[in-house]
């Protein structure tokens, strides 16, 4: 006969329930509405002999949070004044539950668009960089272990990535069971036991990044090819450089002293023309023979398309995505908005750049054609969360607005600035 003892210890972890007690009791579970949000634990008290005769049916909880109390990124804005590397972030106390919106699932390679993302970039790691470069690999590991529940500071990549989020949770309530998503995997040249700080850090900061690329000083391009990687951001300028060599579209991003604050609902991407979406073929015509032969040129040239440049397979893959907020009659309120910023001027140049975007299927939602105005004072206008440019005098250019650029080390310009 079963003997009535103290009440069982029931958990809920994660979706999961734990019965403790003397024996260990699988029981049936029902009514339960919806996935608890993150990892969130309950206790609770049941009688053993309803549980042991399988009399529990329906179980009504009421989950609590195991992690911080801080307020989403969408009830927050972006301060700089956590950028300052000169205050010391606070410890990371406990695991932080994360928000998740809908099915947890990870899609696959083939189907999502997929961003590899430097830790460096991602969030502010100079003074680490600095204890490397001064005093070498081991007390730079040592560094990282002693300083593990301190988090990272966001980087200038931290508002993209966000905005990224932001695009998969809207798709998820449109399509639950769609793989058709950006997919963030995060990639760093350090030991793997630097991964707890970043684990950490991605769980303070309440990122959804599940796959780490650690490579241990190795060259990182062979695993991007083998995640069939959309876009490689990058500290590493020689890095982006190999990975545009294999065909990625990758660029190199600087941390700026000015951020401006961006978007939160919208993801923002912002393009140069030649040597980014197109060849640099009509770059080479103005370098080799001035800006009257390059008119002449677009002239006579204006319905032969450009050759692809190298981020072209990058706006084909946002153009995919937006194509879904389409269908479901989310044009005017789709969460991805692409622009062409380029210093063609429209009437002599613009309409061959115009004409290859609609031969190749591809749209962009803005344009702007400034005959070579200074860039940087329109994408103060247009706040993207990340402009891509060929020539590092429009990188520097859009940072002192306060604008995230990201550097294309690709094509002919680049000849001409190491000669300077």
């Amino acid at each position: 006969m079963l003997q009535t003892a103290a009440a069982l210890s029931v958990y809920l972890v994660g979706g999961f329930f734990f019965v403790l007690g003397e024996h260990s009791v699988p029981i049936h579970l029902s009514g339960l509405s919806a996935q608890p949000e993150g990892l969130s634990m309950v206790k609770m008290s049941l009688d053993p002999v309803q549980v042991m005769s399988g009399q529990v049916q329906d179980i009504k909880v009421s989950p609590s949070s195991n992690g911080e109390s801080r307020g989403s990124w969408e009830e927050k804005e972006f301060d700089q004044k956590q950028l300052d590397q000169t205050t010391k972030p606070k410890p990371v106390t406990g695991r932080r539950a994360r928000k998740v919106e809908g099915a947890v699932f990870f899609p696959k390679p083939e189907n999502a668009v997929t961003i590899a993302v430097s830790s460096r970039v991602l969030f502010r790691t100079e003074r680490e960089q600095k204890v490397y470069e001064q005093k070498g690999v081991e007390e730079y590991l040592r560094y990282q272990v002693e300083h593990e529940n301190e988090p990272f500071a966001p980087g200038p990549a931290f508002p993209f990535v966000k905005a990224l989020e932001t695009v998969n949770i809207r798709l998820r309530e449109l399509y639950p069971q769609s793989e058709e998503l950006f997919d963030i995997v995060l990639v760093t040249y350090n030991h793997a036991h630097v991964g707890i700080r970043l684990i950490n850090t991605i769980n303070h900061h309440n990122l959804f990044i599940e796959r780490f690329c650690m490579t241990g000083g190795s060259s990182p391009i062979g695993y991007l090819k083998a995640w069939q990687t959309n876009l490689y951001l990058s500290a590493d300028a020689e890095k982006v450089r190999e990975a545009l060599s294999e065909g990625i579209a990758a660029a190199t991003m600087f941390m700026s002293d000015k951020m401006t604050t961006v978007s939160e609902s919208q993801l923002r991407v912002a393009f140069d023309g030649d040597a980014v979406l197109f060849s640099d073929e009509s770059e080479r015509i103005f370098k080799a023979h001035g800006l009257d032969k390059f008119f002449e040129h677009e002239r006579e040239n204006e319905d032969t398309l450009l050759d692809h440049g190298p981020f072209k397979g990058f706006l084909e893959a946002l153009a995919k995505l937006q194509k879904k907020f389409y269908a479901k009659g989310q044009r005017l309120n789709c969460p991805i908005r692409t622009y062409l910023v380029t210093a063609r001027s429209a009437a002599s140049s613009g309409i061959r750049a115009l004409k290859t975007l609609r031969a190749w299927g591809l749209e962009v939602d803005e344009a702007l054609f400034l005959a070579g105005a200074p860039k940087g004072p329109m994408l103060e206008k247009i706040r993207p969360h990340i402009f891509f440019d060929d020539q590092m005098f429009h990188v520097e250019g859009a940072a002192e607005m306060g604008t995230v650029a990201a550097h294309v080390p690709y094509g002919v310009a680049q000849l001409h600035s190491k000669k300077k």
